[in-house]
């Protein structure tokens, strides 16, 4: 019986491929690619802060040859569509077109807003944030703004090298030739927003529900188990290991609790066995048979 940790989002109950579900994704886009383009326009394009990627590359070319910066984003997107439909396969550029298109459109659409500061920092801060918030909407929508995301595909595949990696080469070379284009300080900014937009895509795709798993090996399994079950009110499941010195046979207690509980976790089981070993680590996500946060889940 699994551990009831993870309140299901409503989107969980729709079927993965089913109409409703499409309707959802396309109106995720839509919105992702809207915010992520007022966060451009608001704030990293007045204060000049090129934080990678396509859209980096177009406050670059604005400063340089004053050309519109949606202009530069479908003259570089399109080719890169392109490329990633012929040498990463029809599904995947699909996944792309929508916000391909549409991420340029609004941002030729919200050109004209008045930007709300000229503090770099600020602009670098909650640009970071809208672009952030932006792309997680438009991942959560199971699509992409395409742009560099996809140069980044196309290294991958043909490199060897880990996506991550390629990711940050991408955004890596952008930043530095804003350095050189803009100034080091511009730069600076660009990697504060940078920062800020990974850790709100990680917001949006994971949400704000951090919760920890615990192993924990010891002696006394029984009346560590019964504490948890009891007293902590959290389920458990019981994992068979093997000792790597004694080649002993040993039980690994694992269990889901949340960020509140976990010093209530290890006064329990210090309490029944001092020497007991316990590992904490983080787990962004718990999915199963609806985990929801309250109290009284079980879990064999």
């Amino acid at each position: 019986m699994p551990t009831k940790l993870h309140k299901r989002r409503p989107s969980d109950y729709i079927p993965l491929n089913g109409p409703l579900r499409h309707v959802l994704d396309t109106l995720m886009i839509l919105i992702g690619s809207f915010i992520t383009a007022m966060a451009f326009n608001l704030f990293l394009l007045p204060s000049d802060i090129a934080s990678g990627g396509v859209s980096g590359l177009s406050i670059i070319a604005k400063s340089l040859f004053n050309i519109e910066p949606a202009y530069t984003q479908w003259a570089l997107n399109i080719p890169l569509f392109v490329a990633g439909f012929v040498l990463l396969g029809r599904y995947y550029a699909l996944r792309s077109l929508l916000g391909t298109v549409v991420m340029p459109l609004f941002v030729f659409l919200t050109k004209d807003w008045i930007a709300p500061t000229t503090d770099p920092l600020l602009a670098s801060l909650y640009g970071g944030i809208g672009v952030g918030l932006g792309l997680g909407l438009v991942f959560r929508g199971r699509g992409s703004t395409g742009g560099l995301s996809i140069a980044a595909q196309i290294i991958q595949k043909y490199s060897g090298l880990s996506l991550s990696l390629c990711v940050v080469l991408m955004d890596g070379l952008v930043i530095v030739l804003a350095g050189a284009v803009l100034s080091l300080e511009q730069a600076l900014y660009a990697l504060i927003g940078l920062y800020i937009t990974g850790k709100f895509i990680d917001v949006i795709e994971l949400g704000f529900n951090y919760t920890k798993v615990a192993y924990i090996i010891a002696d006394k399994t029984e009346e560590i188990t019964e504490g948890i079950l009891h007293h902590l009110d959290r389920g458990l499941t019981k994992l068979s290991a093997q000792g790597g010195y004694t080649g002993d046979d040993r039980t690994v207690l694992m269990v889901v609790v949340g960020q509140s509980e976990v010093t209530h976790l290890k006064t329990l089981v210090q309490s029944i066995e001092p020497t007991a070993f316990v590992i904490i680590s983080n787990a962004h996500e718990v999915l199963g048979e609806g985990f929801s946060l309250g109290r009284g889940s079980k879990q064999n």
